[in-house]
């Protein structure tokens, strides 16, 4: 459910990376090669880009499918930028929230999208939901699984906790509570990228250091492309690059 990418590089017009591949996310949203469950995500689309100079990201979020939506074209053609995160949505239950329940949310510089499902849904989110600080419990920006687990990050992100850490402590927690899940994390703040890989496809391509990409599935041939095997952690920067193996659930 869901296709998502996020981009850092040289300064770049957001089309290029959304619509010119031959199978960019706008294609993604009603043609997915490779994605787990679900065929077309037309629940929602987002984008959020960094301006140069400003730490805050803006972000353009709509809730019908990315093809139809004509300010988004205009968008894609005029604006540019050095990195961004967007994403198109399919819902795992029907809701009323909106453009409100499409990624990416955001909290301060964080760009943050979840690509999957929480199995169980929201009964099984009890547990993990009573550790939260009410008012952020009452501050979901929809009532969404994704916007849950986006809550679970962010606590962790105000806590200090790095980013990668941040994705992984949730994956496992959530993973624990509701196995089956499928939990595709990505998350940037304009300058690094943390990503997880838990129960659909995740690729990037590296071209250090004027290119990272990390998106669901590769947008063209490119033979730079490689996977991130399941169960596994990437945090990069447009220079650097690790996997990790997540560890188990803790205790």
């Amino acid at each position: 459910m869901c296709r998502h990418i996020t981009v850092l590089g040289e300064e770049f017009g957001i089309g290029t990376h959304m619509v010119d591949p031959p199978h960019a996310l706008v294609r993604q949203s009603w043609q997915p090669r490779m994605q787990c469950s679900g065929t077309v995500n037309a629940d929602g689309f987002g984008v959020g880009w960094y301006a140069p100079g400003d730490p805050l990201p803006a972000r353009y979020r709509r809730a019908g499918p990315i093809w139809a939506d004509p300010g988004f074209t205009d968008l894609a053609r005029v604006v540019r930028t050095g990195a961004l995160l967007a994403a198109v949505r399919d819902a795992t239950a029907p809701g009323a929230d909106g453009e409100a329940a499409a990624a990416p949310f955001a909290d301060g510089p964080y760009l943050f999208s979840h690509n999957g499902a929480l199995a169980g849904w929201p009964g099984s989110a009890a547990p993990l939901a009573a550790r939260l600080p009410p008012g952020e419990l009452l501050g979901l920006a929809a009532r969404t699984d994704s916007a849950f687990v986006w809550a679970l990050v962010a606590h962790r992100l105000r806590s200090g906790i790095p980013p990668g850490e941040a994705l992984a402590a949730a994956v496992l927690d959530l993973a624990a509570a509701a196995p089956g899940s499928r939990l595709n994390l990505l998350l940037t703040d304009g300058s690094a990228v943390a990503a997880t890989a838990w129960g659909d496809s995740l690729w990037y391509l590296a071209a250090p250091p004027r290119l990272l990409v990390v998106a669901s599935e590769p947008y063209d041939d490119d033979p730079r492309w490689s996977p991130v095997p399941d169960g596994h952690l990437l945090t990069a920067t447009r220079t650097d690059l690790a996997l990790a193996p997540l560890k188990e659930p803790r205790q």
